[in-house]
Parts: C-alpha cells; sequence; structure tokens
C-alpha cells in the first residue's frame, strides 16, 4: 500500500470516529533589531538571515510549523553559509491576511524572498509540505537555485489515493470542521511522532498544530491530497536532482521517484526520530545534511 495512503487509513481513521460522533502587489522591506519582513500580495513574510559565505541556505519549515524550528540548523551552518529562514504566510510571525491559501502561493512567498533579498547560489531545503512549495518553486526559477534537499517528504511522489478512500479523505476534512484543535493534535500523536519522541518535542508540535491558524490550515489540509498532481507536473520539469533527508520510520517509495524525477534523486535514511529530525536529533541531523550539501557539490 502506498505511504499517502496508508497515512490517510491508519492515522486519520480514529479522527473521524472521535470528531464526528462528538459532532496591488508591492515589495516592502521592513527591519528591526529582532526580525526582518519583506511584504508581497499585502502579506508580511518574516524572514531572518545569518552567517555568510558563497552558498546560500534557505530553509522552509513544514505545515503548521514555524522557523524557530530551524534554531539548530541556524547556528551550526551560519559559520559557513548565509543562512535564511522564514515564517511562511499564516505561520509564526509571517502575516495571515491572505484569503486563499494554497501551496502555489507558498511558493510564490518563496520566490520572493529571494528575489528580493538577491539570493545567490541557493540551496533550497524544505521539511513535510515544503519539499511541493520548493518544488514548484524552484521548477519556475532557472536561477540563483543551485541544489534541492527534502527532509522527509516526497516518500510517495506523484501518487494518488485511490477513489475508493476518497470518501475518507472529505470525512476527515469534516470532522476537522468539527473539532479542529483535537483533529490536528490527535493527527500528530498519530502521524507525526511516535512514542519514543521526547516529551519536550511532543508538546511543542502537538501546540503548534493547535494554535494553527484554522483558515488557512482548513484550506492546505484540504489540498495536500491533491498535490501528488502538482509532483506529477513540476518533478520532471525540475532542473536539479532532488537530495531526500528522510526519516526511516516508513519507506520512501523509490519507483515513484525514478519515474517522476527528471534529473534524478537520492535518498539518505536518518534513524531514531519520527517527522521532525531537525529538532529531535539535530546533531546527527545537522551531520547528515552537511554530508548531502558536500556530496551536492561534487555531484
Amino acid at each position: 500500500m502506498k505511504i499517502r495512503n496508508f497515512v490517510i487509513i491508519s492515522f486519520f481513521f480514529p479522527l473521524i470516529i472521535s470528531c464526528v460522533s462528538d459532532s496591488e502587489d508591492k515589495k516592502e522591506i521592513t527591519q528591526t533589531p529582532d526580525s526582518k519582513e519583506i511584504k508581497r500580495d499585502k502579506v508580511v513574510i518574516d524572514y531572518h538571515v545569518t552567517g555568510k559565505g558563497d552558498t546560500t541556505l534557505l530553509f522552509v519549515h513544514g505545515d503548521f510549523t514555524d522557523q524557530t524550528y530551524w534554531k539548530e540548523q541556524v547556528d551550526y551552518f551560519s559559520q559557513h553559509y548565509i543562512v535564511v529562514t522564514i515564517d511562511l504566510p499564516g505561520h509564526g510571525k509571517s502575516g495571515k491576511l491572505r484569503k486563499d491559501w494554497t501551496l502555489e502561493s507558498f511558493a510564490d512567498d518563496v520566490k520572493e524572498v529571494i528575489n528580493t533579498l538577491n539570493l545567490k547560489n541557493v540551496v533550497l531545503i524544505g521539511h513535510s509540505m515544503a519539499g511541493d512549495i520548493n518544488l514548484i518553486a524552484a521548477s519556475q526559477m532557472s536561477s540563483p537555485i543551485i541544489g534541492f534537499v527534502g527532509i522527509d517528504n516526497f516518500k510517495d511522489a506523484g501518487t494518488p489515493t485511490p477513489e475508493v478512500f476518497e470518501p475518507m479523505v472529505d470525512s476527515i476534512q469534516k470532522a476537522m470542521l468539527v473539532d479542529f484543535k483535537n483533529t490536528d493534535e490527535n493527527y500528530v500523536h498519530m502521524a507525526l511522532i511516535s512514542p519514543q519522541t521526547s516529551p519536550e518535542v511532543a508538546a511543542r508540535v502537538t501546540t503548534d498544530f493547535r494554535k494553527a491558524y484554522k483558515p488557512m490550515a482548513l484550506q492546505i489540509m484540504n489540498r495536500l491530497p491533491e498535490a501528488y498532481q502538482l509532483e506529477q507536473h513540476f518533478m520532471p520539469k525540475l532542473g536539479y536532482k532532488i537530495y531526500l533527508i528522510n526519516v526511516s520510520n516508513s519507506p520512501t517509495n523509490e519507483k515513484a521517484l525514478q519515474k517522476y524525477a527528471g534529473s534524478g534523486y537520492e535518498v539518505f535514511q536518518i534513524k531514531g526520530t519520527s517527522h521532525y529530525p531537525m529538532i529531535e536529533s539535530p546533531k546527527l541531523f545537522n551531520d547528515m545534511l552537511q554530508k548531502v550539501i558536500i556530496k551536492m557539490g561534487r555531484d
């Protein structure tokens, strides 16, 4: 069974039962001592730039978290690279004044940051949902992107959910309307963390999912089952080899990557964490990402 489908059936089905039963573009840069902002489509994008070097590492967080999840990476990689982190709109300190929330609009936000800051030699690094966001952005920019790294994503690239499970997806969406916060929290415990995850990490992720901006979260969660279409469209167009650092708690469907990753791919497995290796095991993660970046320069 495909990984995306497994998540829908095994992790969301209990949520359905419990929840349903309980019934003018303008560029503007503002800087303060603590934060920096860019505005696109009337929405502020909070970002931070640290370090120096010839290569820029642009870290994009996953759904319902924020750029603080990259703190250990900022501290480590800013010694030798320019490191940029952002809060996607609807997340963290970024604005929420947007009505239509899509992965494509997030990709436009990433491109806006790259263009406004005039970033050079950019390696895009995206966790979870940001894999698709960065995929769209990278496929639409011939430069200055020089590399692409996904963190625990594309495990079932380009693979749709079978029609037989579509009613279940619809039920999940309705369950979120009934009890958004508890559905999100249950999802974290069933799909994103494990019993071995530290209490600190579990509490952090759970809190962030519970306080997610609901209008954005509902639209994004409703559209994620269709992300495979974006992957089918953009992956063959990507002019960069895809490097994946995927957690070993579930397999990566390499046949799908062979089919859609037009410029090739390579998978690196990280063991002993759940969906958040950057905060669960930062030293191990940083060492692996450094090896990937070095290898990227040689390939």
